[in-house]
């Protein structure tokens, strides 16, 4: 009888084990996998640049990065503060080194060896968008880190990046110092977005086994009367903004992404560019079709002309022939409205008398300007992204004039820049190659700033 108790003791042991084990199985196989990460993306009210931060390095370097899309790596100045000992140098000739796009073989001079100071080093030249110039840099291999926080919100632990590719630039390593000239104070580099092997997005995509896409929400403000930064979505959605827990991304419209098949810099190769073009087929102001000359919307067999995107570019900027019809068609607009046109403050050729001007929920209520894109979607640009506040009582057409000098691959006929991106989610999907994009997130009652993951 003793023996049967205690065989079936036994047997109701194993029941609970196997049901134990059942809930932890099934508990597990319900914990959601994130399938992006997220970092956050500060706007400084001075050079208006946006900027992330990241560590790298044992010890690891906290270093504030400005975000340009058009940059192929992320450089940083990498002075005596940083003295990594899980630093790798990336030797020349490598595979890594080809991944680079490597520009040479460079060696330290006239330093003692250290990190980003070594002999037989693949070379780059990272360019500083900001003082127009480019610097020497070692390519390079070690930990990348950041705060783990997921597309819902939910923040967890570190993520650590082993093996991340950069470049680092040590000071007065040839006799040249001022590096970071022109970034904004406090900014020791560049993190670049652009469509290479070894960009940010690309890198932890491939690492992670994440969607080959990244996705930008840029601020409209600095950090402050309780708003928070931007975000930058590596990996795909949901992108959770608002207050609800809807997914901002049922707001995007898609267009191709076009490839300008001739190099356009700021490294000039025999590449195909780096960066992000769309299509630009007519623009509108108030629904009615602005008149220019939509040969320059097409990239030529220079890789002039075209449209695309930069986080560096404050302010789009149009060709001459594109900027002035527009500049007039907008301004007949105003005028029905009356809406009274004040003295042009450069850089802009068009203000206004903002008391003159109501509000809505997108902004000073001004005329709407829509860039028909490839796909047969459009592009609405609301006052908030159209409108510059340049002082207390006047607003200006937030669109610059390029001129109308071509200056070969780099003459692109239209760049739309950071103030016309604000607030807006635009996601860059590089394996199949579209752009999605929300226009403003004011009129879903969110914003950039409203992510609630920081």
């Amino acid at each position: 009888m003793a023996t049967s108790f205690t065989l079936h003791l036994f047997l109701l042991s194993l029941s609970l084990l196997s049901l134990l084990s059942s809930s932890v199985a099934l508990t597990k196989s319900h914990i959601p996998k994130p399938n992006t990460f997220v970092l956050p993306i500060a706007k400084d009210p001075k050079t208006l640049q946006y900027s992330t931060s990241i560590k790298l390095g044992t010890p690891a370097v906290p270093l504030d990065l400005v975000i340009d899309i058009r940059e192929r790596f992320l450089w940083f100045e990498c002075d005596d503060s940083y003295n990594s000992t899980t630093y790798n140098p990336i030797q020349c000739g490598t595979k890594k080194c080809k991944q680079a796009r490597g520009t040479g073989c460079i060696d330290c001079t006239n330093h003692p060896s250290k990190t980003g100071c070594t002999n037989n080093t693949c070379g780059v030249e990272p360019f500083n968008p900001f003082g127009g110039f480019f610097v020497s840099g070692d390519v390079g291999e070690d930990i990348l880190s950041f705060p783990r926080v997921t597309s819902d919100g939910r923040r967890v632990t570190n993520v650590r990046v082993p093996r991340f590719i950069s470049s680092c630039v040590y000071p007065d390593k040839f006799g040249v110092q001022g590096f970071l000239e022109g970034l904004s104070k406090g900014k020791k580099g560049v993190l670049g977005l652009a469509r290479t092997l070894i960009s940010l997005p690309t890198q932890i995509a491939t690492r992670f086994k994440l969607d080959r896409k990244f996705t930008l929400c840029l601020p409209s403000t600095s950090q402050k009367n309780g708003l928070g930064p931007g975000s930058l979505f590596v990996g795909g959605g949901p992108y959770n903004l608002g207050s609800n827990k809807d997914d901002a991304s049922k707001f995007l419209k898609y267009t191709p992404l076009i490839t300008n098949r001739r190099s356009t810099g700021p490294i000039f190769d025999n590449f195909p560019s780096t960066e992000y073009f769309i299509k630009v087929k007519s623009i509108k102001v108030d629904n009615n079709v602005v008149n220019f000359n939509t040969t320059l919307l097409s990239i030529n067999k220079l890789g002039e002309g075209g449209t695309k995107l930069s986080t560096v570019i404050p302010h789009t900027t149009l060709h001459t022939s594109i900027y002035n019809p527009l500049l007039n068609a907008f301004v007949k607009k105003a005028e029905i409205r009356k809406i009274k046109r004040v003295k042009a403050v450069a850089p802009f050729g068009a203000c206004f008398d903002s008391r003159t001007i109501s509000k809505s929920v997108n902004g000073p209520n001004v005329p709407t300007i829509d860039l028909v894109l490839k796909g047969g979607v459009e592009w609405r640009i609301f006052g908030a992204n159209s409108m510059v506040k340049v002082n207390e009582n006047v607003l200006c057409l937030g669109f610059v004039d390029a001129g109308s000098e071509e200056v070969g691959p780099s003459a692109t006929s239209i760049i739309i820049g950071g103030h016309q991106l604000e607030d807006n989610l635009v996601e860059f999907d590089l394996v199949s190659s579209k752009l999605g994009f929300s226009s403003s997130l004011l009129l879903n009652k969110a914003s950039c700033s409203h992510f609630r993951g920081f």
